[in-house]
């Protein structure tokens, strides 16, 4: 059977399923998100399953990931799950606001929404379209356009559940909140679940956004966050993505972003059979800024593809790109990044660099940052390396009496490094060092005596050497 035949056979699959359950997937929606649901379904109609003769989608094949037999969970499960007894963070003195969904649907120890006292409301997506409707319909598919492909049309028409953040104006979250998407389920599992998140003006928030994966069957994930940043406030954003070799991620994260906003994303992609990364960024409001950061360490037969869009829209404007990433094996990765500056948008300043490395002959990288530039006045940059571990660096580490093995992994966790350095959490930031340790030397790199010491997380890493050097 070829690749057409599968996707229109899946695809089909589900506009029965749309139309046999209606009643289920209407039956929580306000007036505005009934409306984008019944576009969305019609723009996936027409669309379908994205396909290699698609530019942005030509280096990641879905073939294999869409000819199989998913089933989708439209109806919220009824039993009693403690979700602490399936997930634990292993954040050391990570002391967080924790919201958690399971195969799709938000799940809770106390209620399906709460009121913090500083008035930031937290929890089901499907809860806060009954209790709040009128904040959903004013923000809800503010900042992403239903075109943009076939997933994120069809997770508009399917996606019934998810986390609803809104951070009044003025007020400053003390705790970090951590979204934890856990699939866990015994078949091949198609999970749709939609994000919504509010800052108003004047307001920050940290947010921690998991990806994980309990046992080992087959799943695809089709997840859409909204995010919007209203004027002069600040969203520090982490990404971390652990899932199993036969999981498929497809992670659309659209932030909007107002005068004076601040934000920091950072996509730290450990583990995942076929990971994909679409991240779209709009400066709406003069004196925006955004950092845009990935890491990503892939082995065996796995795939990353991280597609970013910064669009600057409005004049003194700033955005920096940096990703990373370390391929072995068999594995493959995709950088895409596409800097649009408007022709209103003078006194712009825009920089994008991906840097990877490539430790064997089989390992692929596919990367192209872009510029496309219609006004005079701005200062922008791209660049992208693709190689293998610097020999010079690597005679300065064995000069010091450091063998070869333990020089690999010493260049590698300093190649890394930089992004994780940029975690602004600290306890998060020792956790995720301490698990690009653990994956660099058991999985990128074997040595028999491992300089990291990644099985005392608790002891400071010392080296002697100058990092700077390498």
């Amino acid at each position: 059977m070829d690749t057409v035949a599968d996707n229109i056979s899946l695809k089909e699959k589900f506009e029965k399923q749309f139309e046999e359950h209606k009643k289920d997937l209407f039956s929580r929606d306000t007036k505005t998100v009934a409306e984008y649901r019944t576009k969305g379904f019609e723009s996936f109609r027409q669309m379908g399953f994205p396909h290699k003769r698609m530019e942005n989608w030509r280096n990641t094949d879905l073939s294999k990931v869409l000819d199989m037999d998913y089933n989708q969970n439209l109806i919220p499960a009824q039993e009693e799950v403690d979700v602490q007894d399936l997930f634990e963070c292993k954040v050391h003195d990570f002391d967080t606001e924790i919201s958690s969904l399971l195969n799709g649907w938000y799940v809770y120890s106390d209620a399906p929404l709460r009121k913090l006292p500083d008035g930031t409301i937290l929890g089901s997506l499907a809860k806060a379209m009954e209790e709040y409707p009128e904040l959903v319909d004013r923000y809800y598919g503010k900042a992403f356009k239903l075109e943009q492909n076939g997933f994120t049309a069809m997770n508009t028409a399917f996606a019934q559940d998810g986390v609803f953040i809104y951070v009044p104006d003025n007020v400053k979250v003390a705790k970090p909140i951590q979204m934890i998407n856990i699939i866990n389920k015994n078949e091949n599992i198609f999970i749709q679940n939609r994000n919504l998140v509010i800052l108003g003006r004047n307001a920050e928030l940290s947010l921690v956004h998991c990806d994980d994966s309990i046992n080992h069957h087959v799943s695809f994930t089709n997840s859409l966050t909204e995010a919007i940043v209203k004027e002069n406030a600040k969203l520090d954003h982490y990404k971390l993505q652990n899932l199993n070799n036969n999981s498929t991620l497809i992670n659309s994260s659209f932030f909007d972003l107002e005068k004076d906003s601040r934000l920091t994303t950072n996509a730290i992609s450990l583990n995942g059979g076929l990971i994909r990364n679409n991240i779209h960024v709009s400066l709406n409001g003069e004196n925006g800024a955004a950092d845009i950061f990935g890491v990503f360490l892939m082995d065996r037969d796995q795939h990353v593809d991280n597609q970013v869009f910064v669009d600057h829209k409005v004049p003194n404007c700033y955005s920096n790109e940096l990703f990373k990433g370390i391929l072995d094996d068999q594995a493959s990765g995709v950088f895409n990044g596409h800097i649009m500056v408007r022709r209103d948008a003078q006194k712009t300043n825009a920089y994008q660099n991906n840097k990877n490395l490539l430790l064997t002959d089989d390992a692929k990288m596919h990367t192209k940052p872009f510029l496309e530039i219609y006004a005079d006045d701005v200062k922008c940059s791209h660049g992208a390396t693709v190689g293998q571990l610097d020999d010079d660096a690597m005679f300065y580490l064995k000069a010091r009496g450091i063998n070869a093995d333990k020089a690999r992994v010493l260049l590698m966790y300093a190649f890394a490094a930089e992004v994780i350095q940029k975690i602004t959490i600290e306890p998060l930031r020792i956790r995720i060092d301490d698990m690009v340790k653990r994956r660099l030397r058991g999985e990128l790199s074997v040595c028999e005596k491992c300089v990291l010491h990644c099985s005392e997380p608790e002891k400071e890493i010392q080296f002697d050497i100058d990092l700077s050097k390498i």
